[in-house]
């Protein structure tokens, strides 16, 4: 598979540095508006071609597939492109800025028969897919409670770089610059967490969306610092399951965690994912009549990056695809509405504009 690298900024090395491990893929390409940046990531990366504009990529041509690392706004016009050309494309998240361009990116990957997936990177954690499968086996019996938090610190620690003088950061921060917030940076990561550990999807919710003041006037050059920071949400699953889901960027001690607690009738199941590593522990059988939780191994899976190139080889979908990324996009945007209009909202009360024929998928 012949890889062009499409944005190089932060995200853009751990894609280079995944598909270097991965063989029979050879990054030829390497795309950036700003030509110094997109030479110095191709020097990184022993990367030979350099490009400056999508057209000129896609007139060139010698490649096969995409990892699309561009803003979350670039994402929708340089994937459609990426299609029209026939090109495979691996996106980063959120697949678009709302339902409407996530949907008709997911049209068109449908109608094109295209290899194509979003990156949601916490598939990559044993422990979750090993909860699914304990989950979808019956080992908890029927879902009903679900929690789900994704906290980090980046706004009340420097662990991260300085986000109050680092365009990096900055722009996450300012919904004038194309951010939803926390909400859409990484509720998508949390949502797909919990739905994809507990083998549902979510019908109704219910949210309530803050943006803490940071600095005078909350603005720090051209960036207004008015995207949510934080968020909380009840949310109603297909398998009949209360779910509470959080995130926050002003989580006080916690780096990136992403927790995830399954309740069933029959038992229970803890996943902990942070910088320092995973774990899984379950309350089953006769567990359950004093609470004693015990560690489960979760073994290890293939990463998102070797699951895109073995696909794109055999030629057939993986997942997640774009159409999981919209239906998940559609839960943030009305996540969104709910705060607006102060209540509950269903997914199903939402008529996709790009394809009637869309459906909420798990």
């Amino acid at each position: 598979m012949r890889l062009l690298i499409l944005g190089t900024g932060g995200m853009a090395n751990s894609h280079a540095n995944a598909f270097a491990k991965i063989e029979g893929v050879e990054m030829v390409g390497a795309l950036d508006v700003d030509p110094a940046r997109a030479k110095a990531f191709a020097a990184t990366h022993g990367i030979p071609e350099t490009f400056n504009s999508l057209d000129e990529a896609i007139s060139w041509g010698q490649f096969d597939a995409v990892a699309n690392v561009t803003p979350d706004k670039a994402h929708h016009p340089t994937t459609m492109a990426l299609i029209t050309a026939g090109k495979h494309v691996l996106c980063e998240k959120p697949l678009a800025e709302n339902y409407e361009k996530a949907a008709e990116m997911a049209a068109a990957a449908e109608r094109s028969g295209l290899v194509t997936m979003v990156n949601l990177t916490y598939r990559n954690v044993a422990p979750l897919q090993k909860a699914r499968e304990l989950v979808l086996a019956g080992e908890i019996g029927q879902v009903r409670h679900i929690e789900a938090s994704y906290l980090q610190s980046w706004l009340v620690s420097k662990a991260w770089g300085d986000w109050a003088s680092e365009s990096k950061w900055l722009w996450r921060l300012s919904t004038r610059h194309g951010s939803n917030g926390v909400l859409g940076d990484v509720g998508i990561h949390i949502l797909d967490f919990a739905g994809y550990g507990a083998g549902s999807a979510v019908e109704r919710v219910f949210a309530r969306l803050k943006a803490f003041d940071k600095v005078p006037g909350n603005r720090i050059g051209e960036y207004d610092l008015d995207a949510n920071d934080s968020f909380a949400m009840t949310a109603e699953f297909a398998n009949g399951a209360m779910g509470v889901i959080h995130a926050s960027r002003w989580a006080t001690g916690h780096l990136n965690e992403l927790r995830l607690r399954l309740h069933g009738d029959k038992g229970a199941l803890e996943v902990i994912h942070t910088p320092d590593g995973s774990s899984l522990r379950a309350c089953l059988g006769a567990d359950v009549e004093k609470a004693v939780w015990r560690a489960v191994d979760a073994g290890s899976v293939a990463t998102n990056y070797q699951r895109f190139a073995e696909a794109v080889r055999a030629g057939r979908s993986v997942e997640p695809g774009f159409r999981h990324a919209a239906d998940l996009q559609k839960v943030l945007d009305l996540a969104i509405e709910t705060e607006r209009e102060r209540r509950e909202l269903g997914v199903a009360e939402v008529v996709p504009i790009a394809d009637e024929r869309a459906v909420v998928g798990a």
